[in-house]
């Protein structure tokens, strides 16, 4: 009898694509998949170690899986992903409750580590490569719509506040012919949406090939899939992109453009690379090339020697930008990086106090301009029933905004549909069945 498997993911999308090559391998060795930890043999935690908060919910599942393992004696624990390779010492010796520990460039062997703690040693694998990229492995996924996919490692930019660098290694990018065939193997199967993933998708490079051309190749495998990606960074937004965005009915339009701080003194320290007036650049220009884009960022609150005047940059660039959404967070020290050598310098009460400000102010930006979509016609992927009722379908445009309507006999998920918005908060819009529609039309070229 095979044994099975239970696979916990932690943080960002990164580590969801990375959990499916991990099950891609163990399933071609044998393994069965458990659908809880109590009937596992074997569990894994894929890991994130981007905030000091990630790697605490960690220490507090492994004190919850603790227990089981006292009554499982025999059931292996592992670790997975960047905490691996982040705290591998203190995970295995002190917390000594850990069987397994492997980061991200090390899963081809992780059948071999996992032998080694069967057989009453601990498995360790945590070097970092220059080239692995799983390029060869076909992801385990179950039957769905939307599909992760890797399409480099690694980041090179080595911001200040980040650890990615020293966990996930440096830039590495797979092969064009490698993705655009994954995506034919997901047209086959159903799947109406793919999303490429990396660090800093902007810098992938396969020979002659930039990001924009993968983009383009992967968008005419199937018109009828929608494309998206992230993460960009503001220094490698490309022109070529933008237009190749604009010239793809099935590329998203929508971009997620992490902007940190609106200060050019903070934006120094984290060695981003660019100025806000750099960055403010790019937004206008994507305005002018792709109609409708919506934006989306990240935003660090307090990171260290921040002024009050440096907080106030970083609301203005909000008023200004008017994203559609943000992922904001206080800033987390990460040992082994330069920001953490700077101190952690501001009260965590003054951190949070700017957190909410920055979150109040996206959230009145949010709402409004949802608002201004209030008796629009929207194109929206079927996703299935909302999360409140299956009265209503819940789906997404193409600008990433979700829209609940309500349930019709003749629409099931995967189906592209029209509805008009009739009502709208900060995070969700609300509207009634149109027709279907066929993605093929849903842009025209824009930027001729």
């Amino acid at each position: 009898m095979s044994s099975k498997i239970y696979i916990e993911t932690y943080g960002c999308q990164m580590n969801f694509a990375d959990t499916e090559i991990v099950l891609g391998i163990l399933k071609n060795k044998g393994y069965s998949v458990a659908k809880t930890a109590e009937e596992a043999d074997l569990i894994l935690l894929n890991t994130c170690s981007i905030r000091d908060n990630a790697e605490q919910r960690i220490y507090g599942r492994l004190g919850n899986l603790k227990n089981l393992k006292i009554k499982k004696p025999d059931l292996l624990l592992g670790i997975l992903g960047c905490m691996a390779e982040r705290l591998k010492k203190d995970l295995i010796e002190e917390k000594k409750i850990v069987d397994l520990v492997v980061g991200p460039d090390e899963y081809r062997r992780l059948p071999e580590y996992i032998d080694i703690a069967f057989s009453g040693e601990k498995g360790i694998g945590v070097r970092l490569s220059r080239t692995e990229t799983y390029d060869d492995i076909e992801p385990y996924r179950e039957e769905g719509l939307s599909a992760w996919i890797s399409v480099m490692r690694g980041c090179d930019k080595f911001c200040s506040f980040c650890v990615v660098p020293f966990t996930r290694g440096r830039e590495r990018s797979r092969s064009l012919n490698s993705v655009v065939q994954e995506i034919e193997s997901l047209s086959k199967r159903g799947f109406k949406e793919v999303t490429l993933l990396g660090q800093n998708v902007n810098s992938y490079r396969d020979d002659e090939n930039d990001f924009a051309d993968l983009l383009e190749a992967c968008a005419m495998v199937d018109r009828s899939i929608r494309i998206r990606f992230t993460t960009s960074h503001p220094q490698d937004l490309s022109d070529k992109l933008l237009y190749t965005i604009a010239n793809n009915p099935n590329i998203c339009n929508y971009i997620h453009l992490p902007v940190q701080s609106g200060s050019n003194r903070i934006l120094e320290l984290m060695n981003r690379t660019y100025t806000i007036e750099h960055y403010l650049n790019l937004i206008e220009k994507a305005r002018k090339i792709i109609p409708g884009v919506s934006f989306s960022t990240d935003i660090i609150a307090g990171f260290p020697t921040e002024t009050q005047e440096d907080h106030l940059a970083t609301l203005e660039v909000m008023k200004i930008v008017r994203y559609d959404g943000a992922y904001m967070f206080k800033y987390s020290p990460r040992e082994g990086t330069k920001a953490y050598k700077m101190g952690d310098d501001i009260p965590d009460e003054i951190k949070t106090k700017r957190l909410q400000e920055i979150i109040d102010l996206q959230q009145k930006i949010s709402y409004e301009k949802n608002q201004e979509l209030i008796g629009n016609e929207e194109i929206v992927l079927v996703e299935g029933f909302s999360r409140k009722s299956n009265d209503f379908f819940s789906g997404r445009t193409d600008t990433n905004k979700v829209v609940v309507f309500p349930v019709q006999t003749d629409v099931k998920a995967g189906d592209y549909v029209k509805v008009k918005i009739n009502k709208a908060t900060s995070a969700t819009l609300f509207g009634d069945f149109i027709e279907h529609y066929s993605i093929e039309n849903e842009k025209t070229l824009k930027c001729l």
